[in-house]
């Protein structure tokens, strides 16, 4: 099987739900070390427009979204288990209520270091004013929320070391990566935010005891060689029920629905449930399979 490429970089929230969950599967992966601002020149060519952090790749398969990226390594790599349940339905509340309570937390801490560029940049992706005041004014009305949500982990782990029971589950990542992020970037605020969850904080010290897998470096340029010496995996089986009226073969565009709203243009793959795959021709890279989530993206004929 072909390597897993991971393009991400360190101190990406989103990254770290993939590297724990790469450490939980005990797998060997590249790292690829991608800028935090745009311009991303080597992740541009595999992605059709997509510029947010990480991205997977598998040969010429590329995986756009953690949700994207979570769910193919299950799939791959299905042992140890690690989604089940409602994991899906607590990895959409992390990533998006949670995360922006962390956002306000953080960015309303640190706000006054930010350089100008990550600003602008940031704005870009966003469609929106990346406004370190109101984030001030939010923090203190969002803390409590902060809270209230690893509450609802305390909880979760009565009489058991993980929210996934004795093993972690995609609820433990998709907390960790919360936790994770805003104790690094804020830490004396988190040690507030978490005093009195003895359990949250024994849990804590679990997960950052598991690690990332083995990981060995690769640079961009030879992860686009190894796209361009490689051909896409066999399509999933789409979906003849899919509500959208859409096929194999027909042109189509996909956006997501919050940020970061590139559009990516190529002709669909494949169509499942829960998966869409684009087939793209990328010049010097010959056909790149890009795959996105349904959830949390519009599709749409082109």
């Amino acid at each position: 099987m072909a390597e897993i490429i991971l393009h991400h970089y360190e101190t990406s929230p989103f990254s770290e739900k993939v590297r724990l969950m790469l450490g939980i599967k005990g797998l060997s992966w590249r790292s690829v070390i991608q800028p935090v601002i745009m311009p991303k020149p080597d992740l541009i060519p595999l992605t059709g427009g997509y510029r947010r952090i990480p991205v997977m790749q598998i040969g010429a398969d590329v995986y756009c979204d953690t949700q994207v990226i979570l769910a193919e390594l299950e799939r791959r790599y299905p042992g140890p288990q690690v989604v089940r349940g409602a994991d899906w339905a607590v990895n959409l509340w992390a990533d998006r209520l949670w995360f922006q309570a962390s956002v306000a937390v953080i960015f309303g801490e640190i706000g006054g270091n930010v350089p100008k560029d990550f600003i602008a940049d940031r704005e870009k992706l966003s469609g929106r004013p990346f406004d370190i005041a109101a984030m001030e004014a939010a923090a203190p009305f969002m803390r409590p929320q902060w809270r209230a949500y690893a509450a609802w982990v305390e909880e979760g782990l009565a009489g058991s070391d993980f929210l996934g029971g004795t093993t972690p589950s995609l609820a433990d990542v998709a907390a960790w990566m919360n936790v994770w992020w805003t104790g690094a970037a804020a830490p004396a605020t988190a040690e507030v935010m978490l005093a009195g969850l003895p359990r949250t904080l024994a849990w804590r010290d679990r997960m950052r005891a598991i690690g990332h897998g083995r990981r060995s470096d690769m640079s961009p340029a030879d992860a686009l060689g190894v796209a361009a010496g490689a051909a896409p995996a066999p399509s999933l089986a789409s979906d003849p029920a899919d509500l959208s009226g859409l096929r194999p073969g027909d042109p189509v565009v996909v956006q997501a629905d919050d940020y970061g709203r590139d559009p990516i243009e190529g002709v669909l793959a494949a169509l499942t449930p829960t998966r869409i795959t684009l087939a793209r021709e990328c010049g010097e890279l010959d056909v790149i399979h890009v795959h996105f989530p349904r959830v949390g993206y519009v599709l749409a004929r082109r």
